[in-house]
């Protein structure tokens, strides 16, 4: 089973794409995970895609293919895997779709309005020293300081910023909905509403995946 997983930034698709790996055993692959990786080990893929960086150049996507194709074709990917932020376009998508074509395919959207979006991620602050994530959204003060664990001093990062944070949704959507057209037609995509505990989204997952439990790995 392939699992795709879809959803703005900060929408939690990440911490989704964790749950379904723990309750599952199916790796979840980043492709940026994947792309530091590759350039940290100097492999071949890693080295090409370094050349790219160096230029200034943004990584092309079949070269990006490349490591995914090579990465599922590991042996922990056999019964199943998780993709967390490839494909993000719909070029990507049609080249994803040429890879591993016998196996079982679903796409989850994680649907969280961008109001709520911007809400959460501007009141991110990261420790500047241990790199911890702090969320002031549910009742915290967002004037703390230092960070808990550390006592490093909290900054936020300019991407976390209401009006940067706009314009990252806007590129993601114009991005996305293709991409969602394209699953639409393959009849492998299914909306799930992302406002809720951690729980409540999995279970929405959930449901779904148990309907192909013959499928699933436990």
């Amino acid at each position: 089973m392939r699992i795709v997983l879809l959803g703005p930034p900060g929408s939690g698709k990440g911490t989704q794409g964790e749950q379904i790996e723990k309750q599952y055993a199916f790796p979840r692959i980043s492709s940026g995970d994947l792309l530091r990786a590759a350039v940290q080990e100097k492999t071949p893929l890693g080295r090409q895609a370094e050349a790219f960086m160096n230029r200034g150049e943004l990584v092309s996507d079949e070269l990006v293919v490349d490591m995914i194709r090579e990465r599922i074709a590991a042996p922990d990917c056999r019964q199943g895997y998780i993709l967390d932020g490839f494909p993000r376009t719909l070029p990507q998508a049609e080249r994803l779709s040429g890879i591993d074509q016998g196996r079982r395919e679903l796409v989850f959207d994680i649907l969280v309005p961008d109001e709520a979006i911007i809400r959460r991620l501007s009141a991110r602050r990261i420790c500047s020293g241990c790199g911890a994530i702090h969320s002031f959204h549910s009742g915290g003060s967002s004037d703390a300081a230092t960070c808990a664990a550390c006592g490093g001093r909290l900054i936020q990062r300019d991407d976390d910023r209401p009006e940067v944070i706009k314009h990252r949704l806007e590129v993601y959507h114009a991005q996305t909905a293709p991409l969602q057209e394209f699953y639409r037609n393959r009849s492998v995509y299914h909306r799930i509403e992302g406002l809720g505990t951690v729980e409540d989204v999995f279970q929405r997952v959930k449901d779904v995946l148990e309907t192909y439990s013959s499928e699933l790995k436990h």
